[in-house]
């Protein structure tokens, strides 16, 4: 039994060692425990391979009912605490929202009003401006914290994941303390302590087609900061359809890219520049290939920038543009990005 014990810590900490993702690593655990409890049913008594393992296997059953009595602990308890943090974001009452900004929040912002391109207009159409920001990872970290900080009047959020360890080398947004809480109730807490006048609408969940088209309809802005290809294209259609600009960004490595995808004022969209996925070696996951910790602080800032000048209608965003950072050689490129008319999602054949 000891042997088989042994292999699950050297599947466990050898698979973190070469950064496998948890759900892998547990999914080959669970695969071998069951092969040893079949094993046990299935061989004589007398069998050495039952010896090996424990002689029975009423063992592996207690251990099973243990194991599983421990995860459906940690999950309760990850689950009442993200309710108490909900309730209490829910109950905390929020400064009094006049049409007048208070002088609280003059000398917040006053940073922004004294720049010519924002000014005392653009923040006010900061504080009446809704953005939403699919993802509360890497790239939503900076992202939904600078929004805040800037003023945006309401943020929503959407993540289905909860917070992870791993994640803290780089999700700056969450602490140590909300480990095992959904980030979107971790960004919320983050970002109302950071400005109250903020105000936070967290979506438990992962966006479907079944939701997506009235969650997008009821913000002015968008922000992708996903690392999945499925959500990207689902919400560039969206997006394309409803004529909400879509600033999205990404990144691998050293490497990170950030557009402004935005059809409605004649930019390309997503899909004209990314027709189709990548093939899953040419663009794997930050656990397989890894990412350079504060390279998302990078890339979710210039998106919390672009998102502010949009909003203010300050400059000229990168609409039209790819924006391209490499942080091992510390360069920028930015590429010109036109609309292609065969685009599925914005092309002339679809409108």
């Amino acid at each position: 039994m000891i042997v088989v014990l042994l292999q699950f810590a050297v599947i466990w900490f050898i698979g973190h060692y070469l950064q496998i993702d948890k759900r892998v690593r547990l999914a080959a655990i669970g695969a071998l425990y069951l092969l040893v409890i079949l094993l046990h049913l299935v061989l004589p008594a007398s069998s050495s391979l039952r010896s090996a393992t424990g002689g029975s296997a009423a063992p592996w059953f207690l251990l099973g009912v243990f194991t599983g009595g421990v995860w459906f602990y940690r999950t309760g308890l990850g689950k009442l605490k993200a309710r108490a943090l909900d309730h209490e974001a829910a109950t905390k009452p929020a400064p009094e929202r006049t049409e007048q900004f208070s002088e609280t929040e003059l000398n917040r912002y006053a940073r922004h009003i004294v720049l010519r391109e924002i000014g005392g207009v653009g923040q006010k159409r900061l504080r009446d401006a809704r953005v939403l920001v699919v993802g509360a990872g890497g790239l939503g970290s900076p992202a939904l914290l600078y929004l805040a900080a800037a003023g945006v009047g309401t943020i929503g959020v959407v993540d289905d994941d909860t917070v992870e360890n791993a994640n803290l080398q780089r999700q700056i947004i969450h602490r140590d303390a909300d480990i095992g809480v959904p980030k979107v109730f971790s960004a919320q807490k983050a970002m109302t302590a950071l400005n109250p006048y903020c105000e936070v609408f967290p979506y438990n969940r992962r966006l479907t087609d079944d939701v997506i088209s009235d969650l997008v309809a009821d913000y002015d802005v968008v922000l992708d900061g996903t690392d999945n290809f499925a959500t990207r294209y689902l919400v560039n259609a969206t997006c394309v359809r409803l004529g909400v600009p879509l600033i999205s960004g990404a990144l691998t490595q050293w490497e990170g890219q950030i557009s402004v995808f935005d059809p409605a004022s004649g930019a390309p969209c997503y899909r004209c520049i990314f027709p189709d996925p990548p093939a899953p070696e040419l663009a794997p996951a930050c656990s397989e290939a890894g990412v350079l910790g504060p390279l998302p602080g990078v890339i979710g800032s210039m998106m919390a920038v672009e998102c502010v000048k949009l909003i203010a209608g300050a400059g000229a965003t990168l609409a039209g543009q790819l924006l391209i950072y490499d942080a091992l050689f510390g360069e920028n490129r930015k590429i010109a990005i036109k609309r292609r008319a065969d685009c599925p999602d914005c092309g002339e054949e679809t409108g």
